[in-house]
């Protein structure tokens, strides 16, 4: 299997995005194997420091392990927001693939200082491992929202994010350009939209060369995505599209066997869900 960094240039290359979907089990990790099987592309697993907390970082590397290699799948693991050294050394050791290590509430100077030190210590137990730093403000968590936060005065700034790679040497930079964690209920209902900040993107882009990650990535507008892939976007991140595919799955099972007590006959319905999901979302960061 090619190295995830390897996945990335080539992406880059491409104007493509690799897609990064996040898991809380296996039966959500299930659909989104199966849509990379379904359009052979690679696909990163993430798993946050909560995520990793409910599945354990040992178990998680070897849930996707299993998977790598069928039918020609290229799968990587991924250590999303990780907020410590600890906790990021503690993945590193576990065989993921990538960490990012988001000190992004710290001051811009603590910030860069941290990254810094903490690339060294992971590249020491990994040299391959890819340390992605984030600056700027997205809000925090995979949330439903009723009302959007004002992020603005938080948006990344061509100038910090070239300061902020030349500094820590990180592989990979999450800036804020208008994305947001979670999601409004008006998304999920499929009345707004999230819009992103192109020239902003396309900006940061001939700023740093970076490879650029975009988080945040549910409930934004289809063209936005593809026109920030085009300014420079490599990655995108989803995870509350997901959870939400997840519940609404698992909800109308329940009600459809309200006396079903089986799991692998309740289940199938969220592994579709998610399926579905993922699947539309790779169509369109692959542009299939």
């Amino acid at each position: 299997m090619n190295t995830l960094l390897s996945i990335y240039r080539d992406a880059e290359k491409k104007k493509v995005a690799v897609g990064h979907f996040n898991v809380s089990d296996l039966w959500t990790l299930k659909g989104i194997v199966a849509a990379a099987k379904d359009l052979k592309v690679p696909v990163v697993v993430g798993v946050s420091e909560g995520e990793r907390g409910l599945l354990g970082d040992r178990q998680i590397s070897a849930l996707v392990a299993s998977f790598r290699g069928e039918d020609g799948i290229a799968l990587y693991l991924n250590a999303d927001h990780t907020h410590t050294l600890e906790s990021a050394i503690a993945a590193a050791r576990a065989g993921f693939d990538s960490i990012v290590f988001d000190l992004s509430a710290l001051p811009i100077e603590e910030n860069i200082r941290k990254t810094k030190a903490a690339i060294e210590q992971l590249k020491n137990i990994n040299p391959s491992i890819l340390v992605e730093g984030e600056i700027g403000d997205i809000g925090t968590g995979s949330q439903i929202h009723e009302v959007a936060r004002d992020l603005t005065s938080g948006l990344t700034t061509p100038e910090q994010a070239k300061d902020f790679v030349e500094a820590t040497g990180i592989d990979i930079l999450a800036p804020a350009v208008g994305n947001m964690h979670g999601m409004l209920r008006s998304m999920i209902q499929g009345t707004t939209k999230k819009h992103l900040d192109i020239e902003r993107i396309a900006a940061i882009k001939r700023a740093t060369g970076a490879l650029l990650t975009l988080h945040g990535g549910s409930g934004t507008d289809d063209v936005d995505f593809v026109r920030a892939i085009d300014a420079g976007i490599n990655i995108i991140h989803v995870n509350t599209e997901l959870r939400v595919a997840w519940r609404r799955a698992l909800d109308e099972a329940l009600s459809a066997m309200p006396d079903e007590v089986v799991p692998y006959k309740i289940l199938p319905a969220v592994v579709e869900a998610t399926h579905r999901l993922a699947l539309s979302r790779l169509k369109l960061f692959n542009r299939l």
